[in-house]
């Protein structure tokens, strides 16, 4: 169900704001479970497509903005983000 939000994402319709970023995610050319792991699963290999990422920055703050639970946005993991929030309030 998760890679299936992240398809739904990625397919979003051209020409909107949200759907060129989108289109420019490494991860659109990548297996889409490597970004979703098993819980207690590693987080490395997603992570990685994520650090060269031209729009990284774009896919933490949709993340955040929508309150993503699962899987990795922005090179964050869930437990990341949610860290990230609490020390932003």
């Amino acid at each position: 169900m998760h890679e299936m939000e992240m398809l739904t994402l990625l397919s979003v319709e051209e020409g909107t704001e949200e759907a060129s970023w989108q289109e420019r995610a490494l991860c659109a050319q990548t297996d889409p479970e490597a970004f979703f792991p098993e819980k207690g699963g590693s987080t490395r290999e997603a992570k990685k497509v994520c650090v060269g990422c031209e729009v990284r920055a774009e896919c933490l703050e949709y993340a955040l903005a929508n309150d993503e639970r699962f899987g990795i946005w922005g090179g964050l993991s869930e437990r990341e983000r949610r860290k990230l929030k609490k020390r932003a309030v």
